[in-house]
């Protein structure tokens, strides 16, 4: 049994399958030391606030094990839930006797509680004459969701089998009720359509796979009107993708980003089932229309506050940002599926977008911290916390780190993909072959990947290797010789022959700092640039450039940048310096333009990978700066082409 995230092995409509868990090994400078914390730091520390906050409690609760009353919000459960996946996944390649134990007290406490019915919801325990009457908020599928997604991970990691048969009793009990003789309605919260999937691929019942095309299906049809709580919040029909069926969509609705992502993670669950050509044609639609107008630069999703929610198209402020750490987790986890349908890089290059800048940015360097919301730009005052009222985010993002040798590699009928560069050696079976790859690399900080193939016999198959949509002019060779193919950006190259053990491949990819510039549309970076280099995105903070205000900082596209290793700040970074201008500050609100009058004058600047902002003494953070020169520019080249 492999310890599969997503397991497309048997999957008709999937291009890719996925390499277990525990067949991958991370050795890798950048991300094993955080999955070090993860397992040291962030997991137990997490498991005693769980534990401090009566999340688990309301378990014991619920079992007669202990006394006293529901404690928090009526969707906690879920935040023990995706502990438990988070731990499950860690468990399977390290070892934790401490972890171990957490997880066995964790996971006996969740079964116990548990209705001989199958249902199992610690809130409405005592609001029996209440369930799945006020679906519009009451989470109970969503919160039922983060529980078989657990438990599968308990399952496939090796962990425990009792989690799995609660999952499986809680299961039949959706299934026995949601349905067209039934409750005829979905969650306000999508997220059971993917452990539906999931538990269906797991265990071979039909019944969980045609429970979530019921799901799916009768999502947009407005049947969460008649469920909503009495005086409760609440939002339109199209805040929770309630107000049109998928395969109606044609642009990203006004709605809640966590919930649209997860409904699109799960709908893509369905199609590589079922090969539904409505539901993929609407994937694509809405695909195309949140990367090219309403997706951050960072890969992070939701531009608005109210409702923690996807503004319409090219609005994205920069200071007023969601971008919940919840949502970059939810992008990463659609576009793998996407990836895993189809194979085409585009996908694993908003993947990595975001896995690198939103989500990662949701983590302290030390574990101990999270951002909820995640603002392009701030004056200071936006820090991380040690936990929230509202916790999904801590135990999301560690669920997401916890389970990244997942998304490393994939399989298909001819071949090995590498869709991530991470130093780390992985087994897969090709065949009656069975290969071992080995990967070198100082990646995000260097462009050189190193590559050793060792089959168990020579053999003819393919290595896929992702060219990044970032990358220009990637060289490739393979045992000292050049690759004579043309290495195409956000494309695999796809490199067949009859490969012997000890086998060399290079992937030279030049890592330049790019300004990057947003659409004429996105009013907030009119006249503004962003720094990119290789997948990081960067930004200038506070404490790396003392005595000027980081809002005043300005660049033009002739200043001198250069990327420089340092391997004490922020645990080992590369920082962009350069040359750059300090704009003075303009004396009134209002003046006629001829009247404005700016000191300016030059300065050197320092900027730091976004993700690591925050970190270090509270100060100005700006991730899009000024650009003196750009219209200058954009009219120069446009003359140049007449």
């Amino acid at each position: 049994m492999g310890a599969f995230i997503v397991d497309t092995s048997n999957s008709p409509y999937a291009r890719l399958r996925p390499v277990s868990i525990s067949n991958v090994k991370v050795n890798d400078d950048f991300w094993l030391p955080r999955l070090n914390t993860l397992a040291r730091v962030t997991l137990p520390r997490m498991y005693n606030l769980l534990e401090e906050t009566g999340r688990v409690d309301n378990f014991r609760r619920v079992s007669g094990d202990f006394k006293g009353g529901f404690r928090g919000l009526l969707f906690n459960d879920s935040d023990v839930y995706k502990w438990i996946e988070a731990t499950a996944w860690l468990l399977t390649y390290m070892h934790s006797d401490e972890l171990a134990k957490m997880l066995n007290d964790v996971v006996d406490a969740v079964s116990k509680a548990q209705l001989p019915d199958g249902y199992i919801n610690t809130y409405f325990h005592d609001r029996l004459s209440n369930r799945y009457r006020y679906l519009r908020q009451s989470h109970e599928l969503y919160c039922a969701g983060h529980l078989i997604q657990a438990a599968i991970a308990c399952r496939r990691g090796g962990a425990c089998q009792r989690l799995y048969d609660t999952a499986v009793k809680l299961a039949n009990h959706i299934v026995d009720n949601f349905n067209d003789h039934g409750i005829v309605a979905v969650d306000g919260h999508p997220e059971v359509e993917m452990a539906l999937i999931e538990l269906y691929r797991e265990s071979g019942d039909v019944r969980y796979l045609n429970e979530a095309v019921f799901q799916v299906s009768t999502r947009g049809r407005g049947t969460l009107r008649g469920f909503g709580m009495p005086n409760a919040w609440d939002f339109d029909d199209e805040y929770f993708i309630d107000h049109k069926p998928i395969k109606e969509l044609n642009e990203v609705p006004i709605a809640h980003a966590v919930r649209f992502l997860y409904l699109m993670s799960g709908t893509t669950d369905v199609f590589m089932e079922t090969g539904d050509k409505g539901l993929w044609d609407a994937l694509n639609r809405l695909w195309v229309d949140l990367t090219e107008t309403r997706m951050y630069i960072t890969g992070g999703v939701g531009s608005r506050h109210e409702g923690e929610s996807i503004g319409e198209r090219y609005e994205l402020p920069n200071d007023r940002a969601y971008s919940e750490t919840c949502a970059a987790v939810a992008n990463i986890m659609w576009n793998y599926r996407m990836l895993l349908a189809t194979g085409e890089a585009k996908y694993a290059d908003v993947m990595e977008l975001a896995l690198y800048n939103a989500a990662l940015a949701g983590v302290s360097l030390n574990g101990r911290e999270f951002f909820y919301v995640n603002p392009l730009a701030s004056r200071g005052y936006h820090r991380r916390m040690p936990w929230f009222e509202v916790a999904c985010c801590p135990p999301n993002i560690a669920r997401l780190l916890a389970s990244l040798p997942g998304y490393i590699y994939s399989l298909s009928s001819d071949g090995l993909w590498v869709h991530l560069y991470v130093s780390s050696s992985v087994r897969a079976r090709l065949g009656n072959n069975v290969v071992e790859l080995i990967v070198k690399t100082s990646y995000p900080w260097d462009g050189e990947v190193n590559m050793v193939v060792n089959p168990s016999h020579s053999d003819e198959f393919t290595l896929y290797l992702r060219i990044p949509g970032w990358s220009r002019g990637a060289k490739l060779m393979i045992n000292g010789g050049d690759y004579e193919h043309e290495l195409t950006p956000s494309t695999y190259v796809g490199v067949r022959r009859s490969w012997s053990y000890g086998d060399e491949v290079t992937l030279r990819m030049p890592m330049n700092v790019d300004l990057m510039s947003s659409h004429q549309h996105v009013l907030a970076n009119t006249s503004r640039v962003a720094i990119r280099r290789g997948p990081l995105i960067y930004c200038i903070e506070q404490t790396d450039n003392p005595g000027v205000d980081v809002y005043n900082i300005a660049l033009k596209t002739t200043c001198r940048l250069e990327a420089r290793f340092n391997r004490v700040l922020l645990g080992g970074v590369v920082i962009i310096e350069g040359d750059a201008y300090e704009l003075g500050t303009q004396g009134r609100l209002y003046e006629p333009i001829n009247d404005v009058k700016l000191a300016i004058r030059p300065i050197k600047f320092k900027a730091i990978p976004y993700y690591a902002w925050a970190n270090r003494e509270p100060g100005p953070m700006t991730v899009w700066v000024p650009l003196m020169d750009y219209y200058d520019k954009v009219v120069k080249n446009q003359l140049s082409l007449r």
